[in-house]
């Protein structure tokens, strides 16, 4: 019983304290792909957002100070993906694996190690944007967040949530965990296939695209190419375009569209 009324209490909580006009107006300004959200859309962003900064703790990295706009810029970002997952809190469940954000000022060399087919150690220095690691805290840089753009539809808040969607489910794989019924399937397995088919045939074009573009002088791609280092990262970047510039992104990726529309806004 007990179980029962937590979860009930946690389904109706509302926010201790409302993000104030003063943090919420830059915000839309900084983000002006925004304002295709509704009035009532905006104002559920805005209220999950407070519940978000409730549950999360923010962390700067080399000196860098986190100020409440910019905790609230982060926070409006990370919300979006989830914004038509429910009623109450029920959406934020899907970052219950971890508290901490850790921002760093601008971009973090991580050391890698790979071991090739013939066992030799390559040892290198991978610049990272953010990170979002399996139940652990997400990495972003902060002159990335800042540098999010409708134009080139990046967005690097967006791009890590993302991938806590992914892996809730324990694989990184593009696919999130998706429910029987889910664009008409009439199971999460037949669910899960036709996603990752319409998914894998995209990203297959994406890929030809980008090896056009580094290799023979085509036309680069309007997404970022890092799209093309795995399922995954296609995954994340085909979202953030998706958010940040639903019009182009529909243009350019017709098929991912509705797979998009119907696991973002299922109630809308």
């Amino acid at each position: 019983m007990w179980r029962w009324l937590d979860r009930l209490r946690r389904r109706d909580r509302r926010p201790r304290t409302a993000i104030p006009d003063a943090l919420w107006a830059p915000v839309l300004a900084a983000c002006p792909w925004l304002a295709a959200l509704s009035p009532p859309e905006l104002a559920r962003l805005r209220e999950l957002s407070a519940l978000f900064l409730e549950d999360k703790e923010f962390h700067g990295a080399q000196g860098l100070r986190i100020t409440d706009a910019m905790a609230v810029t982060i926070a409006a970002q990370a919300c979006l993906p989830v914004l038509h997952f429910g009623p109450g809190e029920r959406p934020l469940r899907c970052y219950d694996d971890f508290v901490g954000i850790v921002v760093h000022p601008d971009e973090v060399l991580a050391q890698r190690e790979i071991v090739d087919d013939d066992g030799v150690v390559h040892q290198y220095a991978e610049p990272l944007a953010g990170e979002a690691m399996p139940d652990g805290p997400i990495m972003l840089s902060w002159q990335d967040v800042t540098a999010t753009s409708s134009e080139s539809g990046y967005n690097v808040v967006i791009h890590e949530f993302v991938h806590k969607l992914d892996l809730r489910d324990g694989r990184a794989d593009g696919c999130p965990p998706l429910p029987a019924g889910f664009m008409g399937h009439g199971s999460a397995r037949q669910a899960r296939a036709h996603w990752l088919a319409t998914l894998q045939a995209a990203y297959d074009t994406f890929r030809e695209e980008v090896i056009k573009a580094e290799r023979f002088g085509s036309p680069p791609t309007w997404l970022d190419p890092y799209g093309a280092e795995a399922i995954d990262e296609f995954y994340a970047v085909a979202s953030e375009a998706y958010f940040v510039n639903r019009e182009r992104f529909g243009r350019e990726f017709a098929s991912l569209l509705p797979l998009f529309d119907a696991y973002y806004r299922p109630a809308v």
